[in-house]
């Protein structure tokens, strides 16, 4: 999997960084088989190689063989394997160096996971497109799309998180709500079913920060508390055991969580 690295203040968002400054550049390294990497060929590199000249980007993400950006100018690109669509482009055609997702200038953060991508606009739509299996799109439906499709018609989406195939996004409200692949708990919903939609974990109104991994889901409330569930094989939940949870729990007692990220089997996070 590719890593690629935004300059300046960052955020996690999955695998992804947001928040840099107007004179951000772009960098990669890593595997380059799919183009990826967006450095226009498809070589790998072990130190980080700059993406273009452009020193405008303003959040990325990427997952396995796919990478995705948002510009300052509010503009979305794509980039790598494009198989079931997942570039946006309309097409399943790969590409190796980054391509306009649309016309449109509207774009503010994405989220990208396993041949899924999604991405929420200014005015708080949010957007899913690629491979629809066990309901990964959260369009209710398992149709494939390669061009950008609105998750229902609500305006109140803030953060999203996608790694592999199952999404997690908060509202302006401070609700949760998860969709796709269920089969390790993962959607926090006390039950391993899959869902094509979205589905509200608990009634809580505070979370604040949202990642998922793989078959696993962690996120932290606006009092600093972090709360994790699902796959736990390798005890990338925290808990202090390798228990599978199909709903919330609370990690540890510390209420001085900022950031966390989730791997394949692995997390991470930061304490203020």
């Amino acid at each position: 999997m590719p890593t690629i690295f935004t300059r300046g203040a960052a955020s996690a968002r999955g695998f992804g960084f947001g928040g840099g400054p107007s004179n951000a550049g772009l960098w990669a390294w890593g595997a380059g088989r799919y183009g990826q990497l967006g450095l226009g060929n498809i070589t790998n590199y072990s130190s980080p190689k700059q993406v273009g000249l452009l020193t405008t980007w303003s959040a990325v993400s990427s997952k396995r063989f796919l990478s995705l950006a948002v510009k300052t100018d509010g503009t979305l690109w794509s980039w790598g394997n494009n198989a079931y669509g997942c570039l946006g482009l309309g097409n399943i055609t790969d590409y190796s160096s980054p391509k306009q997702v649309g016309a449109l200038t509207t774009w503010v953060t994405t989220a990208a996971g396993t041949y899924v991508s999604t991405a929420i606009k200014t005015d708080g739509t949010l957007w899913a497109w690629g491979r629809a299996i066990f309901g990964a799109l959260g369009l209710g439906n398992a149709t494939n799309y390669s061009s950008p499709k609105q998750v229902g018609a609500l305006t109140s989406w803030s953060k999203i998180g996608c790694l592999g195939v199952h999404t997690l996004a908060i509202k302006t409200d401070g609700t949760l709500w998860s969709w796709g692949l269920g089969g390790s708990g993962q959607l926090g919903l006390g039950n391993t079913t899959n869902y094509s939609s979205p589905k509200q974990v608990g009634a809580l109104t505070t979370w604040s920060k949202v990642t998922a991994g793989y078959n696993c889901s962690l996120v932290i409330t606006t009092n600093g508390t972090l709360w994790a569930w699902g796959s736990n094989g390798s005890g990338q939940l925290g808990l202090g055991n390798t228990t599978s949870y199909s709903l919330p729990k609370q990690v540890g007692a510390v209420t001085m969580w900022a950031t966390v990220a989730a791997g394949q089997n692995f997390s991470l996070a930061i304490q203020i």
